[in-house]
């Protein structure tokens, strides 16, 4: 079992699961998402969110500890994962370059 096999019992989401479940949103133009409404602005508005958020993440890092840094990651990766569906990427594109 992976290391983070035993979080789907507490409602943790993997990187994978996030993104199947962003692409669903997408897909179906769920009223009221989040995804959705970034979507609909395109992929400059995404882009600087996915700037505002590594920024964020960074000052965290640096000034605020490991769990303030965790939770401005996760909403880094987030924003990229939206980057990522607003430029038509899958998630076996970008892993191609990891």
């Amino acid at each position: 079992m992976p290391w983070w096999g035993g979080w789907k019992n507490r409602g943790v989401k993997t990187f994978e699961e996030l993104f199947a479940e962003l692409q669903a949103k997408a897909a179906a133009g769920t009223p009221g998402s989040g995804t959705v409404a970034a979507l609909e602005r395109g992929v400059h508005f995404i882009g600087k969110k996915v700037v505002e958020e590594a920024a964020e993440s960074w000052m965290a890092a640096e000034h605020e500890g490991r769990e303030r840094a965790a939770e401005e990651i996760s909403q880094l990766l987030y924003q990229t994962q939206v980057l990522m569906l607003a430029t038509g990427l899958d998630l076996k594109d970008v892993y191609r370059h990891l």
